[in-house]
């Protein structure tokens, strides 16, 4: 999940770890390939998820890759697949893989969809890419984060920190079908029911708000991370079954043709 610079904690990641990946899950589901030996798993993060590769597909070759060397160290716990450090924006595999997924990392690649041409490339004729990112950056998860880092005295050591992008499913799809590829897009918003005390905070101050926590000095931090919370429980407040979190994710599935 991971194609930035910033350290990342796996521990504060797998953080409501089933509900970040019920978007997984359902973008496997629409992967129908068969008599697969490759699988290519781009920013696999912490690797649980990239285990559920090696379950569908038996026998297959199963390789994470991710640019965190945190997220590499935890993956290694994991039976089954190969794990490797790398930058899903550079990667190339030694020969085309019959499936490869990127899983909520292509939105911290800026200007990603110039990115799709070689992910593409990457797989064999006949083969399958998908792809998965967050489409929730204009909720108050992220709004209010934007608007605190730029109020003073955050502003001068937040500016220009990377932050998560996204596009729409027609973009995704308009995309790979000038490609050659025959594709399914789609977009699903999962409404969340968070337990816990701040859940919103600990969700996002595990993705979305990690770097902007980390760009700020120690001593700025916690008055940052008071005030966001605050902010936060305004925004999302606790109902009788929990605190709901609305969260829209953007799929697609594409086909490389046989020839």
């Amino acid at each position: 999940m991971s194609s930035s610079p910033d350290s990342w904690d796996p521990r504060r990641y797998l953080t409501y770890a089933d509900e970040r990946g019920r978007p997984f899950v359902d973008l496997l589901a629409r992967i129908p390939a068969e008599q697969v030996r490759r699988v290519l798993d781009l920013g696999c993060g912490p690797g649980t998820l990239t285990a559920l590769l090696a379950q569908r597909w038996p026998g297959a070759e199963v390789v994470g890759v991710d640019s965190s060397p945190e997220m590499i160290a935890a993956a290694a716990q994991v039976p089954g697949p190969r794990f490797v450090l790398g930058d899903l924006r550079t990667w190339t595999t030694p020969e085309p893989v019959d499936v490869l997924i990127t899983n909520a990392a292509l939105q911290w690649v800026p200007g990603h969809l110039q990115l799709l041409p070689r992910l593409v490339a990457q797989v064999r004729p006949g083969g399958w890419l998908g792809l998965q990112v967050p489409g929730n950056h204009d909720e108050p998860s992220h709004t209010i984060r934007r608007e605190l880092a730029a109020e003073e005295p955050y502003a001068a050591h937040t500016a220009g920190v990377g932050a998560p992008l996204s596009h729409d499913p027609q973009t995704y799809l308009e995309t790979l079908s000038a490609l050659g590829c025959t594709v399914d897009a789609w977009e699903t918003t999962y409404l969340h029911v968070l337990q816990g005390a701040d859940p919103v905070f600990a969700w996002v101050s595990g993705t979305g708000a990690r770097p902007t926590l980390q760009a700020l000095p120690e001593g700025l931090r916690p008055r940052f991370e008071a005030e966001f919370r605050q902010r936060l429980a305004r925004a999302y407040p606790p109902r009788p079954e929990g605190v709901l979190l609305p969260f829209r994710r953007v799929f697609a599935v594409a086909r490389r043709p046989h020839t």
